[in-house]
């Protein structure tokens, strides 16, 4: 599946310029930019002309307030418009402040109440697993949604399964309201593969991306300093 475009992380940068109105989340659209750059540069699989193709990865954002980031790099492939960035948040835009999978090319699932999207992974991951695919997903979520008993709940449930098609992405950004200490263990303990990185540090990020686990999910910690 080609997903090659000249496209610069910098000309990303000045795309999410171009859509205002939102930067309460401006600290939370940025802290997915690394991770999101990397992921759809370098390692999913995806057709722009054909956001349904059968043979693509899935990429769910659970994070889905502060959706900005995943905007701009969806225009900059090529999945719509980079003039529709102008338009975000109005009532003629089919941009909002969360992602709808009705209006917006390469948007899986519709999200914004947090601790919805690993469940939802979970499930796709099981259907693809069904159908012999050998179609990954991955699904990013939030450290402060680690918060939702929805999180764990799906957590256990993957590693019981295997689920070894499935990547969580974890953005730890320090915003939990708990102290989780130990992340990795907690994963660990629910029979995950784990990976701490820099979620800033883009080889890190490539090389944690591109593993593929033999009989477990796979989790991600990637760490973004306050």
């Amino acid at each position: 599946m080609d997903t090659t475009t000249s496209t610069t992380l910098d000309e990303v940068k000045q795309l999410m310029r171009m859509a205002v109105g939102d930067e309460k989340h401006d600290v939370s659209a940025h802290s997915t930019l690394n991770i999101l750059w990397v992921l759809y540069d370098r390692v999913l699989r995806y057709v722009p002309d054909n956001p349904e193709a059968k043979e693509r990865d899935r990429f769910l954002l659970s994070k889905g307030h502060g959706p900005l980031a995943l905007y701009a790099i969806l225009a900059a492939k090529g999945f719509f418009s980079t003039t529709e960035l102008e338009r975000f948040g109005t009532w003629e835009g089919i941009l909002g402040g969360h992602p709808d999978r009705q209006q917006v090319p390469g948007v899986e699932i519709s999200t914004g109440s947090l601790g919805h999207g690993l469940p939802m992974a979970v499930g796709v991951a099981l259907a693809l697993r069904a159908k012999k695919g050998e179609q990954r997903v991955f699904v990013l979520i939030g450290d402060g949604e680690c918060n939702e008993g929805s999180i764990w709940e799906a957590v256990m449930l993957a590693g019981q399964l295997n689920l070894a098609n499935l990547t969580c992405i974890l953005v730890n950004n320090h915003s939990s309201l708990y102290n989780f200490s130990d992340l990795e263990t907690k994963f660990s303990a629910f029979h995950w593969q784990t990976t701490n990185v820099d979620g800033r540090n883009h080889e890190q990020l490539y090389q944690a991306l591109s593993m593929t686990a033999t009989t477990q999910p796979h989790v991600i910690i990637a760490d973004i300093a306050r």
